[in-house]
């Protein structure tokens, strides 16, 4: 049985990510769901405001923000395509809790603040 799987996390705007991995985990509408290679073909809705975590092939652990989407399985890969996405080393956390504490008029702005804040803490 294969231990690795091809995986693309894809945003509107760019590609973010693209290799083998061994395990991606990610929200979806619902609940966490974790693929390793030779998962189940499944398609996922993720949440707003939610993570991806991307194990590679060479161990190396991702984490990124990601707003909207979908996720899909094959078993052999994984097609992450996010509205927007980010990845938790790029994002600036102190700006995100600025946000959440001043509040804001759009629901839209404080979801991706939350999903900022939230892959920060779990990189």
């Amino acid at each position: 049985m294969a231990t690795e799987m091809t995986v693309e996390l894809v945003a509107v705007e760019e590609r973010l990510w693209s290799g083998s991995a061994t395990m991606v985990s990610a929200q979806t509408t619902e609940g966490e769901i974790g693929i390793m290679a030779g998962h189940e073909p499944v398609l996922g809705q993720l949440v707003e405001a939610g993570t991806v975590a991307i194990t590679s092939a060479d161990g190396e652990r991702r984490v990124a923000a990601v707003h909207g989407g979908f996720l899909s399985c094959t078993g052999a890969a994984v097609t992450i395509l996010a509205e927007s996405a980010e990845f938790a080393e790029d994002i600036d956390v102190e700006a995100a809790r600025a946000v959440l504490a001043e509040g804001s008029d759009d629901p839209e702005v404080i979801a991706i603040a939350k999903g900022r804040v939230r892959a920060v803490e779990r990189a």
